[in-house]
């Protein structure tokens, strides 16, 4: 994987910390984020991981510490505003409109995107009418890259949970984000859906040219597909560096795999 060209640091989290009540969910985590890379965060249950994320992409507001996205630092933002400036997200708990389509569910993901107002929307005409066909010819390229063109009028409850996690990646990619932020891709996947998912991850970081930043517990998957890992343990970060570094990191050990590996 170090044939590809990354580049320089694109988000920079320093010396974040939060607390819910007298709870400290993070402590003074610092790492950052380099243009096209895979980044992972790990760690186990309880590490902080997706409270991470959270902060990453305003769904909460870090008590201390600030996040710099292309220079651009901030620490209250909601999460339209931190998508409006190119930071996309999936959830661990899929929320898609179970009753519509799969193009339909992707579509929401261009909601960012429009700009021509309500009323020509509605009427579907002049700017509307093409941006609508611009945002449509987005969405069957996203379609097809996921390779769920057999599945675009299918109400997306009706799909298999493998296919409902690649529609929602289709959804977050609709919003052509710089940096992607994934939350356990991979949950509750057989192997055959994991090997699927790993390859349009990376397809989507070397064709989309897409940064990545994701958290999951499949330890063969991290190895394989990240290039530099962050690792976190009860709120607090016990490592970072490429894989084979986390991998020999006595604290990584101890605290991931247990002491008797």
């Amino acid at each position: 994987m170090a044939s590809k060209n990354i580049g320089d640091v694109i988000l920079d989290v320093k010396s974040i910390s939060l607390r819910f009540g007298g709870v400290k969910a993070l402590t003074d985590i610092s790492f950052d984020v380099r243009e096209h890379e895979v980044r992972a965060i790990i760690g186990p249950n309880g590490a902080g991981k997706s409270s991470m994320l959270n902060c990453i992409n305003g769904v909460y507001t870090p008590s201390e510490g600030a996040i710099t996205f292309r220079g651009q630092t901030f620490s209250h933002m909601n999460s339209r505003q931190v998508a409006e400036m190119g930071i996309g997200r999936t959830f661990q708990n899929l929320a898609l409109f179970k009753g519509m389509s799969v193009i339909d569910n992707i579509m929401t993901g261009r909601n960012l995107k429009i700009k021509s107002n309500i009323l020509l929307q509605a009427l579907r005409i002049g700017p509307a009418q093409r941006e609508e066909f611009a945002n449509r010819e987005k969405v069957e390229h996203i379609i097809d890259f996921l390779e769920i063109q057999a599945f675009r009028k299918t109400p997306v409850g009706q799909l298999p949970y493998g296919l409902q996690k690649r529609v929602d990646l289709g959804r977050a990619l609709a919003m052509e984000p710089q940096v992607l932020l994934l939350d356990e891709p991979m949950a509750g996947m057989n192997v055959e859906e994991k090997q699927d998912m790993c390859r349009f991850i990376l397809d989507v970081n070397e064709e989309f040219g897409t940064t990545i930043v994701l958290i999951e517990h499949d330890m063969g998957v991290v190895m394989d597909i990240s290039d530099r890992v962050v690792v976190l343990d009860y709120g607090k970060k016990i490592g970072d560096g490429t894989p084979d570094e986390v991998r020999d990191n006595e604290d990584v050990i101890t605290a991931y795999l247990g002491t008797s590996h």
